[in-house]
């Protein structure tokens, strides 16, 4: 049997730490295990009835058929009315690209733009993908560590020090998966002073959560702080996380034209179009009744008041309050040479996470996956029952230990 030889870029880049998290916790609740999940990034809520009622219409009208490149004319105008009505920003429709997800939109931004040795200024804790998506498109991530001292959020000095001549992007996620901070206009507006003295310098923005914030207060957004940089950023966003659509697979660019005729060109190529229902269940949810954003909003504030208040009561763990999201950021550094009741003792992060899977049962994502250790990210995307079993085995495994 011949072994298959694969490029390099496979090579760089390693499988989703929360997929391989997600999988091991199935695997042991298929052998059995009483698990209690707390890993998936994911709404835990239908789509809401209308969208799906979109989508059968769609389907029995006979939208079934390829689409424009860039989006269909509804998707893409009810696309613009948003940024407009909820962002205060202003595209025109051939600013506007509709790609599979959010998670395909920054990969696709990447692959049109980076060549090798550029650099992607990234600030940590970051999402899994960020870094071995640039790694993919041949290019070199630069992650900047943010403490829990700071918010968690990239400082207009950690900025200055870390852009070169070899700096290509800037990648902003607010609010942010794994800690839930965000930045604010003040904020945004001292890091824009730094990027107008680097003009090689561009900006996404990852918006997917601007709409699951505690505060009750609209998401600032980089444009609205700093409209001067509006030439080279694109803003990022998609339906997933907002209204519980992450199977549908939709999400957008908003950018110069430039810019978006670039990425037609690389995803006629590649992905095609997205799906048309997909399309048409998206244009109806941005269009139509926004309660269930305010509904789900609510309920992910109570989880995650609670878990707060249960995760700050275990000595020897803590987290901050997260401004949006639907994660905690939890820091064990307490934890760290301590030893479970197995006689092993913890060393780091990966340690704390396996000890609670294998020993109480709970299943969090370490800090290193993040780039910040040492913490671990649980999801409240889940029941509240849930949550308290959760909060109930880690309470139970951190007194287990010595």
């Amino acid at each position: 049997m011949n072994t298959p030889r694969f490029a390099a870029r496979l090579r760089r880049i390693k499988p989703s730490p929360s997929t391989a998290a997600a999988d091991r916790a199935s695997e042991l609740r298929r052998q059995g295990r009483s698990i209690a999940n707390l890993v998936i990034g994911e709404p835990d809520f239908d789509t809401p009835a209308h969208i799906r009622t979109a989508a059968a219409e769609a389907m029995n009208k006979g939208q079934t058929r390829y689409t424009l490149m860039a989006g269909t004319v509804e998707l893409r105008q009810a696309i613009v009315a948003k940024l407009e009505r909820e962002n205060g920003l202003r595209y025109g429709m051939d600013e506007i690209m509709v790609t599979s997800g959010a998670k395909s939109a920054i990969h696709s931004a990447l692959a049109i733009t980076i060549e090798s040795g550029d650099e992607v200024i990234i600030p940590a804790p970051y999402w899994v993908s960020y870094p071995d998506m640039v790694l993919a498109c041949d290019g070199t991530p630069v992650t900047i560590a943010c403490p829990e001292a700071s918010g968690f959020k990239l400082t207009p000095r950690q900025l200055e020090a870390a852009i070169t001549d070899r700096t290509r992007w800037l990648l902003l996620n607010s609010p942010s998966n794994p800690t839930g901070a965000s930045y604010t206009v003040a904020e945004y507006q001292a890091l824009a002073a730094v990027l107008e003295r680097h003009p090689q310098v561009q900006v996404i923005t990852d918006d997917i959560y601007e709409h699951i914030r505690y505060d009750g207060q609209r998401t600032p957004h980089l444009l609205n702080a700093a409209p001067q940089l509006r030439d080279r950023t694109l803003a990022i966003n998609g339906v997933s996380k907002t209204y519980a659509m992450t199977g549908w697979r939709i999400g957008w660019v908003a950018g110069p034209r430039a810019y978006i005729q670039a990425l037609d060109t690389l995803l006629s190529q590649s992905t095609g179009n997205c799906c048309s229902i997909s399309q048409a269940a998206a244009a109806a949810a941005l269009n139509g009744d926004q309660g269930f954003v305010t509904e789900s909003v609510a309920i992910y504030k109570q989880r995650r008041d609670f878990m707060v208040q249960a995760i700050n009561a275990i000595p020897g763990l803590s987290c901050r309050t997260p401004d949006g999201a639907f994660y905690l950021y939890v820091n064990c550094s307490a934890l760290i040479g301590r030893t479970t009741p197995q006689g092993k003792k913890l060393k780091d992060d990966t340690d704390v996470v396996m000890y609670l899977l294998e020993g109480e049962g709970v299943a969090v994502i370490a800090g290193t996956a993040y780039g910040l250790s040492p913490f671990f990210r649980l999801s409240i995307a889940t029941s509240l029952d849930n949550l308290e079993e959760g909060a109930r085995r880690i309470a139970r495994a951190v007194k287990a230990l010595d």
